[in-house]
């Protein structure tokens, strides 16, 4: 827990700020001191993103005041980072700093290559390189909105240890749950315009939260109270006492505002998303079933293995999670298995009914020039057919926390969380037995991601979601489909955790057996083989003596099946001796080749 005696950095004071005619903050006041790690939660829209524009000077608020210790610095890690303009990453990470020794440090540790240029860097590579310049500028507030988006779990907790180790403010909006959790030291909660700290991380939010809320409902219930007596006064005839009374007119106005306030903070965060989704016509047992998969693409730096002879099944209602660093190919594999992209061997293979949702990570289906209604319902009219039934557009909405004064508002103003959930409800919208979701928790705010968990939880088709948010796939996926290097995969049972101690456990037994073949090659080499190993001459005698029996139990049994009246004087007899003449021949043709490949390796030996 940070040290509460620290004097504070920043102190805001009773801000308020009205954006786009609605007001979004009423009176928000805190103070941020040198080692906290402070975790900003408030669902999508609320301002949380503004409120570090405020701190960090890029947006004024329209009165309160801000008091900042003179001389501080900030460095800002935003939802979207930009590194347009810049030649090489280098230029970008470097801007600003006398020397670029720091921005190169940064870099190495953040994995980036100084000299590329930063238009072919993907999402996850630019936003380690918005974290590497905002750590080289060693600055004494750190403002940090989804720091975590893109990034795979060895990166995200390489963020981890470097906030843990920063000595100055660090402010952090993040739908990552766990990394909040591992992090912060302090929760700010915005809602309703306001702010209230807890003294605690993320880690205790919920039990906090259930506390403020359990003392705000015992006010409310005592202002009901005192609202209907106040209520009743009027009633009985205060026209005539009007000028003796404005006093209390006006109390009693007030009151009717905190009373309104209060109420909605209270279903702020109770409201419920009917984030439900039909799976479909019923289906067969299995889903997909690959054979012997192989896909390699050739990139500069050489060829990328995807997938190397996998044989994977998936069967109805199975709940798998794709987890692994970026670049182990998981989206690619999604898209072999949907039969979106050929393999260069095996076979893919898909039910005849198989009616799948695919959310992927770019929600590149959303035009931003569309109003909310619009992107709903493109084809116009009040109404959207939702998973076979019909639904008004307004109450579809509702049902994913878009109040009625957005359904107007251009796509493009709203946040990354109000986008995202905006995705969810079109993709929803359809039926499917097959739902496949690629990174599906960015940017969206606890609230969401709390019914997002329980809809799926509900959802009985099958589920396909790549992540690398911890507690979103602890808390959803049943097994984990995890690479292990060279285009290989394996199945683990249960969610993340599991699968890393099963994954540790893996790597133990694989490390052991290499040692093993290093320690078997190395003898062999040592002492050159001159002759048949004691194991295959033995089973070679073994094989000299089973060739007769079976060649001869094979004579008897073509004797017996040549009796023309054996399948009506005993067809049991005839079953059996049909049964077992095929699996003898079997036998006889196995030991035979085994018998050959021994000799072949006597033969190679002598030669040598």
């Amino acid at each position: 827990m940070a040290d509460m005696a620290q004097p504070p950095l920043i102190t805001l004071n009773d801000l308020r700020l009205t954006f786009g005619g609605k007001p979004l903050f009423t009176g928000v006041s805190f103070s941020l001191s040198k080692g906290e790690r402070v975790a900003l939660v408030g669902r999508n829209g609320a301002g949380k993103s503004t409120l570090m524009k405020i701190i960090s000077e890029s947006v004024e608020a329209d009165s309160g005041d801000v008091w900042r210790q003179p001389g501080i610095t900030y460095a800002i890690v935003s939802q979207e980072p930009s590194l347009a303009g810049f030649d090489t990453v280098l230029d970008y990470v470097s801007e600003g700093l006398e020397a670029s020794y720091m921005a190169e440090a940064e870099l190495m540790e953040f994995g980036v290559d100084a000299a590329a240029d930063p238009a072919t860097l993907s999402g996850g590579q630019q936003r380690r390189a918005a974290l590497a310049k905002a750590f080289a500028r060693e600055p004494d507030v750190l403002l940090l909105d989804e720091p975590t988006n893109h990034l795979d779990v060895p990166m995200i907790e390489t963020v981890e240890r470097r906030l843990k180790g920063f000595n100055g403010v660090v402010l952090l909006v993040s739908h990552d749950r766990r990394f909040l959790e591992n992090v912060s030291t302090n929760t700010l909660w915005l809602r309703q315009g306001k702010v209230l700290k807890s003294p605690e991380g993320y880690s205790k939010f919920d039990e906090w939260a259930e506390q403020v809320e359990q003392e705000e409902e015992r006010q409310l219930r005592r202002m009901t109270t005192q609202l209907k007596d106040e209520q009743h006064w009027l009633a009985r005839g205060v026209t005539g006492r009007r000028k003796r009374n404005q006093g209390r007119l006006a109390k009693l106005k007030n009151m009717r505002v905190q009373h309104a306030e209060m109420r909605g903070a209270l279903q702020d965060r109770k409201n419920t998303a009917d984030l439900s989704v039909s799976t479909g016509d019923s289906m067969s047992k299995k889903v997909i079933e690959a054979k012997n998969l192989s896909k390699t693409f050739d990139t500069p730096n050489g060829p990328l293995v995807i997938a190397d002879d996998l044989s994977l099944r998936i069967l109805r209602g199975d709940r798998i999670g794709i987890i692994g660093p970026n670049g182990a190919g998981k989206t690619t594999l999604v898209r072999l298995l949907l039969g979106e992209i050929e393999p260069d061997e095996g076979t893919v293979r898909q039910s005849k009914t198989l009616e799948v949702t695919y959310q992927d990570q770019t929600r590149d289906t959303l035009n931003p020039k569309d109003t909310v209604w619009e992107a709903l319902a493109p084809g116009g009219g009040d109404s959207i057919m939702v998973q076979g039934n019909q639904r008004h557009v307004a109450a579809y909405a509702k049902d994913f926390l878009f109040k009625p004064e957005q359904l107007r508002q251009p796509v493009g103003a709203l946040s990354g969380g109000e986008r995202n959930r905006l995705a969810l409800a079109i993709g929803l919208a359809k039926s499917s037995n097959l739902m496949v979701m690629d990174e599906p928790t960015n940017d969206l705010d606890m609230q969401t991601l709390e019914l997002l968990e329980d809809m799926l939880l509900s959802y009985d088709g099958t589920l396909i979601l790549v992540s690398h948010d911890r507690a979103f796939l602890d808390a959803t996926v049943t097994s984990c489909l995890c690479p292990v290097g060279d285009g290989k995969w394996v199945i683990t049972a249960g969610g993340w955790t599991d699968a890393q101690n099963q994954l540790k456990h893996f790597r133990q037994q694989d490390e052991t057996a290499q040692k093993s073949e290093k320690a078997k090659a190395e003898t062999a080499r040592a002492k050159p083989q001159k002759k048949l190993s004691y194991k295959d001459e033995h089973r070679q005698k073994e094989i000299n003596t089973l060739i007769p029996k079976l060649q001869a139990e094979i004579k008897t049994l073509e004797g017996k099946m040549s009796d023309p009246e054996l399948y009506t004087r005993d067809p049991d007899a005839f079953a059996k001796a049909s049964a077992r003449i095929g699996a003898a021949r079997d036998e006889l043709d196995m030991i035979e080749m085994e018998w050959l490949e021994i000799e072949e390796k006597r033969e190679a030996l002598a030669g040598s």
